[in-house]
Formats: structure tokens, C-alpha cells, sequence
């Protein structure tokens, strides 16, 4: 993601709310907004998320107010999401495009896992177990990204940033074109 950001212009992240705790090198503001239970759940009541999940007990969800500051200053945003966040996005905001990254290989997945030093070797059990029942749904993407070669990868996400941009200004462009036949 973050070579992804670096590569395109007018992209930005979704900063995310979460209720776990910060990890190591984690900063309020940049990786997430942390907030307690109690309030993440006011935030669900006043339907501030456009989407949110439980993920391994603690509750993560984006926020619209994230989506309109993005939308404001003229940037697409990226949200790295879960199966469960993808569901609630592509209901509420149909035109959103979607990528499921894949890694080549359980195995590799499971050593890059290690590799970061950042769980316990139960929360990586939880997470592999996890990944196994989400591959399950990468048809109900988009689009599809192996990383297998990161920067391959990086360059597959960026052309799907711009299809998707160029999608929606021929889109944008089409419409005022056939809006001015109907001028009187």
C-alpha cells in the first residue's frame, strides 16, 4: 500500500477506527484512529461507519466522514478492508472498485506472517485460519492481485487505479455530452 501511495497521485488511505491497541511504531492519525468499545459502538449507533467488522475481538470500521474529506479534496481513496468491510462497501457504494491481493502461497503467507514478529503464534493461527475461509470469496471482486513480486504487484494496483479513474471521467464526460443534446 504504501508504494502504491507513493506511485499515484490524488491517492490517499483510509485511516480506519479501531479498538485494539496501537503496535509497536503505530501512530494515532496515520494507521489508526484508537478509540474504546463504548465508543466505537456510539459510532455504530449514529451510523457513522460505512462499514465496520469484528476482527479476532477487537472492531475496526471506516468512517464516512474519512470517505467525504477524501472526496473533498479532490483524492480517490484506499481502504484496506477485510471480506466482511468489502460486503457492507459494495452494498453501500456500488460503484466501488475492489482488489483482492493474494499471496503466491499458503506457505508464503504463513512466513511473511512470522516474518513481521508482530503476533503470538496463536493470533498468526487465527490469521491463516481466517485467510483460508476469505480466498473463498475473491470472485466476489473486481479484480484479482497476486503478490508475488512486489513491485509487479504495486504496478498491477496502480493500473487498476487508473482504469478505474479513466472509467469514471469517460462516464462523467459521456454524461455531459449527451446532457447538452437535451439542452433547450
Amino acid at each position: 500500500m504504501k508504494r502504491l501511495l507513493a506511485s499515484c497521485p490524488a491517492l490517499t488511505f483510509s485511516v480506519s477506527h479501531t479498538t485494539r491497541r496501537p503496535r509497536g511504531g503505530e501512530k494515532k492519525g496515520r494507521d489508526y484512529f484508537y478509540i474504546t468499545p463504548a465508543e466505537f459502538r456510539r459510532m455504530i449507533s449514529r451510523r457513522e461507519f460505512v462499514e465496520w467488522a469484528d476482527v479476532f475481538g477487537n472492531l475496526y470500521g471506516t468512517s464516512w466522514r474519512e470517505l467525504q474529506a477524501a472526496q473533498e479534496a479532490g483524492k480517490d481513496i484506499l481502504l484496506d478492508i477485510d471480506v466482511q468491510g468489502h460486503r457492507q462497501i459494495k452494498r453501500r457504494l456500488p460503484e466501488a472498485v475492489s482488489v483482492f491481493v493474494l499471496p503466491p502461497s499458503f506457505a508464503e503467507l504463513e512466513r511473511r506472517l512470522r516474518r513481521r514478529h508482530l503476533d503470538a503464534p496463536e493470533a498468526i493461527r487465527k490469521r491463516l485460519d481466517a485467510a483460508r475461509r476469505e480466498i473463498t470469496h475473491w470472485a466476489e471482486y473486481d479484480y484479482l492481485v497476486v503478490n508475488d513480486r512486489l513491485p509487479a504487484a504495486t504496478q498491477a494496483l496502480g493500473a487498476v487505479v487508473l482504469a478505474a479513474r479513466f472509467r469514471r471521467l469517460c462516464q462523467q464526460d459521456r454524461a455531459r455530452k449527451i446532457c447538452k443534446t437535451f439542452a433547450v
